[in-house]
């Protein structure tokens, strides 16, 4: 037998984030038989480093600022990458991109591809040292990297529009491990008895950090308008910064009269047993590539409403409700409507959209497109 594939995967860091839990689960369905991978940290490892380790993949970290720009941290990847004779370079978000490229380059032309996540390349929206990084990588584009891998439709288009070379350009979707994010008939119970709620409650969940793009501003207004008409509904949220700490937004919360109604559980190591228990999953961002959560909310049996923003509508398809961004009526609407259709139509769609994750998103067959990229790669 041929010697596995040295697979090299460089990421900017190890925190909770979507697309370090994209590695992640990449990481836990590839092919060990045929890719040896290994995993590099620009900065530290993070929460997530464990995690990847248990999977038996080596993490190091190479200990760089993410504040100080250090130009000879592209001589620290190029050694790692001499130390570890990989034959190919992933690259993992911006700063990954444009250090791993020029490393791998250094290293003796390793080919590399690039995987960009983001969506919204502006200042309102991204961090002026971001987009600057960004900018770079969209003008060597044509140079550094081999193939750059968008999670979506809406990611690609953004991408090209800022300058990104669109012939080297190819989509693969995130995947989901549809053993962890499954149906748990224990976890409505269960949720509803720790929130201290009665076993039938109607709750509409949501996950993610609080970040201005999420717009939980939108989702607590529109959470106002719901329940002026139905007061029985309550809502649970989870997400680094989502809790009393919050301050402006337990104002928000107070100010539309749903503090009763409204549960904030902050981070939580839980999400699909979250996702289980919700009758109705909502996402209310305004700016998205992919939208995550929403498949992984799909793949427990949950109907969803989100807004119209990235591949939402296309991940959704006829499951769920999507309506326009930054409009609480119309979310607030959504969600009325889904609680119209009552118990069986509910469970009728989210058996639906796990049919849809299953057919368009399972993890293992999204490992296999990055078998089939990362080995036409080796074969250069």
């Amino acid at each position: 037998m041929s010697s596995p594939i040295r697979v090299m995967h460089i990421i900017s860091g190890l925190e909770i984030g979507g697309a370090e839990w994209s590695l992640h689960q990449l990481l836990s369905a590839t092919d060990r038989y045929e890719f040896d991978p290994v995993v590099v940290s620009l900065t530290t490892c993070g929460p997530l480093a464990a995690r990847i380790e248990e999977l038996g993949v080596d993490v190091r970290a190479l200990g760089l600022s993410r504040l100080v720009p250090n130009p000879l941290g592209v001589l620290s990847l190029a050694s790692e990458i001499r130390r570890f004779r990989p034959v190919v370079v992933q690259t993992w978000m911006y700063h990954a991109d444009l250090l791993g490229g020029v490393a791998a380059r250094l290293a003796g032309g390793v080919p590399v591809a690039w995987r960009t996540c983001h969506m919204d390349l502006d200042l309102g929206s991204t961090r002026a040292r971001t987009l600057r990084v960004a900018r770079l990588c969209a003008h060597l584009s044509s140079r550094l990297p081999q193939r750059i891998v968008s999670c979506s439709h809406a990611n690609l288009r953004a991408h090209v529009d800022f300058g990104y070379n669109e012939s080297k350009m190819v989509i693969i979707p995130n995947g989901f491990d549809l053993e962890l994010f499954r149906p748990d008939p224990d976890a409505r119970r269960s949720v509803r008895e720790e929130l201290g709620l009665p076993s039938d409650t109607l709750l509409i969940g949501n996950a993610a950090r609080y970040f201005p793009q999420k717009d939980h501003a939108t989702l607590v207004r529109a959470a106002g308008i719901l329940v002026r008409r139905h007061p029985e509904v309550h809502f649970v949220l989870c997400g680094s910064g989502l809790d009393l700490e919050s301050r402006d937004l337990v104002e928000l919360i107070d100010g539309c009269g749903v503090t009763e109604q409204m549960h904030l559980l902050g981070a939580r190591h839980d999400v699909p047993r979250i996702f289980a228990s919700v009758d109705i999953a909502t996402m209310s961002s305004y700016a998205e590539a992919f939208g995550r959560v929403i498949a992984e909310a799909m793949a427990t049996g949950a109907p969803n409403v989100v807004t119209d923003v990235g591949d939402a509508a296309v991940i959704v398809g006829d499951t769920g409700r999507v309506v326009p961004p930054r409009d609480p009526e119309a979310l607030a609407r959504a969600w009325e409507e889904l609680l119209a259709l009552g118990v069986e139509g509910r469970r009728k769609l989210g058996e639906a959209a796990r049919r849809r994750i299953q057919e368009n998103y399972d993890i293992r067959a999204i490992a296999g497109r990055y078998g089939e990229l990362h080995r036409e790669l080796a074969r250069r």
